[in-house]
């Protein structure tokens, strides 16, 4: 038997797990785009700076009253200076993301199979939710290791047919609302696990490299941006979908997975657009 919880609990539940998660989510892909955005502009100064000895890169900037100026190092000259790291928002975001499902769907239980689609039990349904979020990390992972992962746009192609395609199985199992969910889901724990799992290890043997007086690995670096420059582009469908409960079911005829299939390229070229603006 499933578990269930008392409804007043659940919607306290869902209460405080959406603004957290919101809250969280705009901290996390506000500094994913910000940094993404000073990248692209440092590494144009870069390129300026390329032929002469003017130092390193830097960007000036006006906000709230004051004059901030940001340079780029390959490496830093003193480790005394604190080293923030931007790591607690996209935690914190999959975490209470997480739980929402858990709340809203597993536990809930009613939301996630629509009976006049699929006549899966609760139970298999929760397992293929699950299910689908770990093997999208995994195939995400072993792809971008993979020779296919070296080519940007080939990889691109490839991925937006396993994102339709996945969609489209999960509306034949799942509600529209808890198909959308899990996509975005997918997507968000790709994120996610590409910060703690492939960003932050490439950065902290980075670091250890520098102490140990050897020259840090530039294939770890540029691993390193490349997830993190899929990670923007990844933002903006999974912004919709976390909305995506006013929008999923009934009203959509049964074409979820269809306006899926259109919405993911609009977001990677607003993503694209953000990113050089």
């Amino acid at each position: 038997m499933l578990l269930s919880i008392d409804p007043t609990i659940s919607e306290w539940l869902n209460f405080i797990g959406r603004w957290i998660h919101v809250f969280a989510g705009i901290m996390w892909v506000g500094t994913t785009y910000y940094f993404t955005w000073l990248d692209a502009r440092l590494t144009e100064e870069e390129k300026a700076l390329a032929n002469s000895e003017k130092g390193a890169a830097q960007v000036w900037m006006v906000h709230s009253g004051g004059f901030y100026v940001v340079e780029k190092r390959k490496v830093p000259d003193e480790f005394s200076r604190k080293l923030h790291w931007f790591q607690w928002e996209a935690a914190t975001t999959w975490l209470s993301g997480l739980a929402l499902l858990a709340v809203i769907y597993y536990l809930g239980g009613g939301a996630l199979v629509d009976r006049d689609v699929s006549n899966v039990s609760i139970g298999l349904a929760i397992v293929i939710g699950v299910t689908s979020l770990v093997f999208g990390w995994l195939i995400y992972d072993l792809l971008m290791v993979s020779p296919l992962g070296r080519n940007e746009k080939v990889f691109a192609v490839f991925a937006y047919i396993l994102i339709v395609g996945v969609t489209f199985g999960l509306t034949r199992v799942l509600s529209g609302r808890a198909a959308y969910i899990h996509v975005g889901a997918i997507l968000g724990t790709i994120m996610a696990a590409n910060v703690w799992m492939r960003i932050l290890p490439a950065q902290r043997k980075m670091i250890e490299a520098i102490k140990a007086g050897q020259k840090p690995d530039e294939k770890l670096a540029a691993q390193a941006k490349l997830r993190s420059k899929q990670n923007t582009f990844m933002a903006v469908p999974v912004v919709f979908l976390m909305i995506s409960n006013h929008f999923g079911g009934s009203v959509t005829g049964g074409y979820d997975w269809i306006h899926v299939a259109m919405l993911v390229p609009l977001g990677w070229l607003a993503a694209k657009f953000i990113r050089r603006a």
